[in-house]
């Protein structure tokens, strides 16, 4: 059963990669973040969960998750196309989103950034530098800062 304070703190990750996606969820328990998250594994369905459509028609968009942590390199649509249109839509353009993906190339970065991306991480790729890069950013965008609950339209 989710609480209150679960639901308030969801966060929507959206990787293609399994292994990345276990280790993610990993680093989450070993931190003890109890947020609530929700795994996406392409573009098409981040946004159908974000604006609630296609698998996810029956899905309230509101609340919005407290963070978005999304990959670039996805299938079907890819991360730059979905921050865009994140960034676009009054539903979401307020949500906080975080970059987490293995490219390191000034390029990503940039366009990331030009996309509308709060934060850009680098999966390190020994694991504890992967769990101290979750822990640091658990504690940043789910404690420190301060989210809109929704859009204010």
């Amino acid at each position: 059963m989710k609480d209150k304070q679960q639901e308030n703190s969801k966060i929507l990750l959206v990787e293609d990669n399994p292994d990345d996606e276990e280790l993610t969820l990993l680093a989450f328990r070993n931190n003890n973040i109890h947020s609530c998250i929700d795994v996406v594994r392409d573009g098409e369905e981040a946004l159908d969960y974000l604006f609630g459509k296609g698998a996810h028609a029956d899905r309230d968009p509101c609340p919005a998750p407290r963070l978005i942590l999304l990959d670039l390199k996805l299938p079907k649509i890819v991360g730059f196309e979905v921050l865009r249109q994140i960034r676009a839509n009054t539903q979401t353009k307020h949500i906080p989103v975080v970059v987490l993906t293995t490219s390191s190339q000034d390029e990503d970065i940039l366009n990331s950034y030009i996309c509308g991306a709060n934060s850009y991480i680098r999966k390190p790729v020994e694991f504890h530098s992967f769990n101290e890069a979750i822990k640091n950013l658990g504690m940043y965008w789910l404690s420190l800062n301060q989210a809109p609950t929704c859009s204010l339209r």
